[in-house]
């Protein structure tokens, strides 16, 4: 278990091009979010999950899971706002802390095993971003090192962080995560998913 990285789960999106909440699609005899929470778990006691719509459905759901659920006043504004408010609270809670993951709640395939990866990484390579690399990008689940918190508190919109990590090549190092691209964007997304029957 690691004491001097934390885990963040960006969950507070409103699934509009799903249609109902991807947090709360079934996975493996549980809600695809808990399932994360339970992944994130395994690597560190200092989980945190932001949510924004839905959110009393989804709080009710993993409300024994414990991770620390944070409600995201700004979850309209898009996913920056959740980056903010994950790191506000790692802050106030944790201000010695050394790195976060920051992870989103609709890639069903990450392991636990990959997270630690993550955490290996950035004390064999030194670098200050940990990125997961799939279909010839790279993005989540992706590991900041407290060196990169300040210009993370800095985005807006939609965006992520994904253009801290395309400006930082110097800085970044990556693992592989061949099923990353796998994620519930649409109803069509998570058939394919229902489909392959072994992983339910």
């Amino acid at each position: 278990m690691h004491t001097e990285t934390a885990i963040v789960i960006l969950a507070a999106g409103r699934s509009s091009r799903l249609g109902q909440p991807k947090q709360l699609l079934p996975f493996k005899g549980k809600s695809l979010l808990l399932h994360i929470v339970q992944t994130a778990k395994k690597v560190s006691d200092k989980v945190y999950v932001i949510l924004g719509a839905n959110s009393t459905r989804i709080q009710t759901d993993i409300k024994s899971c414990g991770a620390k659920i944070v409600f995201n006043e700004e979850w309209e504004e898009g996913m920056a706002s959740s980056i903010r408010c994950g790191l506000g609270v790692l802050k106030s809670d944790l201000p010695e802390l050394k790195s976060a993951i920051f992870m989103v709640c609709d890639q069903p395939f990450v392991t636990s095993d990959l997270l630690e990866s993550l955490i290996k990484e950035k004390d064999l390579s030194g670098k200050s971003i940990i990125a997961s690399s799939y279909s010839e990008i790279v993005g989540t689940p992706v590991l900041f090192d407290e060196s990169i918190f300040s210009e993370m508190m800095e985005l807006k919109g939609d965006i992520g962080a994904r253009k801290i990590i395309l400006k930082s090549k110097d800085r970044l190092a990556t693992v592989d995560f061949p099923l990353g691209n796998v994620d519930m964007d649409t109803a069509e997304d998570y058939k394919k998913l229902l489909a392959q029957k072994d992983l339910m």
